[in-house]
C-alpha cells in the first residue's frame, strides 16, 4: 500500500504542517471536520499544498523525517518547486478518486457486456 508524506496548510499560510499517510483523502475529510475546539477558521489546516507518493511505508517515513525537520523557508521553497501559486490540490485528488472509481465501475460491468453479446 503506498504511503503519502504531504504538507498543508491554512487559508493565510500561517501554519505548515507535514504528515505522513495511507489515504489523503480521508485525511484530509478529516482536517476539515476537525472541530474549531483548536483553531479558528482562519486558522484550519484545510489546503493540501504538497504531496510526495512512496511504494513504501519505510520510504514515506525517512522522507517525512526529513521534510519535518525542514525549516519554514525550506518547506515554502518545496511547496513553491511544484506548486508556485500554492492552489489546494484537494481539488485535484477528488477528480483523479471519482476517475479511478469510474474505471473500477466500468472494468466491473464491461465483462458483463461481454456476455449479452
Amino acid at each position: 500500500m503506498k504511503k503519502i508524506v504531504y504538507i498543508v496548510t491554512d487559508r493565510n499560510r500561517t501554519s505548515l504542517h507535514v504528515g505522513m499517510s495511507a489515504d489523503l483523502i480521508k485525511t484530509l475529510d478529516f482536517y476539515k471536520q476537525m472541530p474549531n475546539l483548536f483553531f479558528d477558521s482562519a486558522q484550519q489546516l484545510t489546503r493540501l499544498v504538497y504531496f510526495e507518493e512512496f511504494k513504501t511505508e519505510a520510504q514515506a517515513l525517512n522522507r517525512f523525517k526529513l521534510v519535518s525537520r525542514f525549516t519554514r523557508a525550506q518547506k515554502e521553497r518545496l511547496v513553491r518547486s511544484c506548486n508556485p501559486d500554492w492552489i489546494d490540490l484537494t481539488i485535484g485528488l477528488d477528480f483523479e478518486n471519482i476517475l479511478s472509481h469510474q474505471k473500477i465501475n466500468m472494468q466491473v460491468s464491461l465483462p458483463m457486456m461481454h456476455s449479452l453479446s
